[in-house]
């Protein structure tokens, strides 16, 4: 982009001026520094981000290396796809507060599973990655191999196979840019998605062994290896909702500083979380920044960032004042 034309930089800095407008700009400028430093940056994606096509900008995120390694539940790491071979067949419902039982049960026998005011085609969406995810699971099984979830969704992307059915603007699908960059993901509780359930019941079809896709466990330790070879310069952590998508990667740190006993573990060198969980009753999503200083995971000097609003509003506006950089 023209250095000259910062059209969303400009208008936030001179509107967005308090509370949480305030907290976006400071964190957006705080990301900008990390970047500028030579840090890398976690990105974790909780909810319904991909359907909610956050791939549109996230997608450049990750061209533009201004995102280094993700972290997303089993639903971001599919839907993206998804909308990728089945948009047209998306079913917005604007007025879905006030459907009725009748009215759900009757999306669920036209095969439309609503997330919010958007409904996924499930013979579209689901149905058309299965038949080539299954063949991709077992040739790996066949021959020995083992796999974690999204490698396997790489293997699919990048084979071609879904060509045929691409619905929207490649550039558009941040998996797809992810792909090509071999980006890492780590997606733990990924059995919590509908991949993982189709998986689960090839397994109990005994069609397939449950070792054939590698668990949570080897996720954690791929991440551990990762951030300690990454973090000399500091890595720091955005974080879009809550959730497992941010708790299992925050606590890469004081696994290695307090179990692995690794006590030149660096703490994350930033910490944002987009948020409208209630502060506190209890829950990782509610809990203030501050609280993970007690847990090992941030320093006393970490810059920390919480922004109280709606992700589908406020981290597209991150990333585009980013992206004018």
């Amino acid at each position: 982009m023209n250095t000259n034309q910062k059209p969303i930089s400009e208008f936030i800095e001179k509107y967005f001026l308090h509370f949480n407008a305030a907290a976006l700009v400071d964190a957006a400028k705080s990301y900008e520094t990390q970047l500028n430093k030579g840090n890398k940056m976690l990105v974790s994606l909780a909810g319904a981000m991909s359907t909610a096509e956050l791939g549109k900008i996230f997608a450049e995120m990750i061209r533009q290396d201004k995102v280094h390694i993700i972290s997303c539940t089993g639903a971001n790491l599919e839907e993206d796809v998804m909308n990728l071979v089945a948009h047209s067949h998306y079913k917005r419902v604007p007025n879905y507060r006030d459907l009725t039982p009748q009215d759900e049960w009757d999306l669920l026998e036209k095969g439309l599973n609503r997330v919010t005011d958007t409904c996924i085609p499930e013979e579209e969406a689901f149905r058309r990655i299965q038949e080539h995810i299954v063949k991709i699971w077992k040739d790996a099984e066949a021959n020995g191999e083992r796999y974690l979830p999204h490698e396997y969704m790489y293997k699919l992307l990048l084979s071609g196979v879904l060509e045929e059915h691409y619905e929207i603007d490649l550039k558009d699908s941040w998996m797809y840019a992810a792909a090509e960059k071999n980006l890492p993901i780590v997606v733990p509780g990924w059995e919590d998605s509908t991949m993982g359930n189709i998986f689960a019941s090839y397994v109990l079809k005994g069609e397939l062994q449950a070792s054939t896709v590698k668990s949570g466990i080897e996720y954690m330790t791929f991440l551990a290896d990762w951030y300690t070879e990454n973090s000399k310069n500091g890595i720091g952590f955005f974080q879009i909702g809550g959730g497992i998508a941010g708790d299992f990667p925050i606590c890469v740190v004081p696994m290695l500083y307090q179990d692995m006993e690794r006590t030149d573990t660096p703490f994350w060198s930033y910490f944002c979380q987009i948020s409208d969980s209630t502060t506190s009753y209890g829950s990782y999503s509610g809990a203030v920044p501050n609280e993970k200083i007690t847990w090992g995971k941030l320093d006393i000097d970490t810059p920390k960032f919480i922004i109280e609003s709606d992700a589908t509003i406020v981290a597209p506006l991150i990333f585009a004042y980013l992206l004018e950089m």
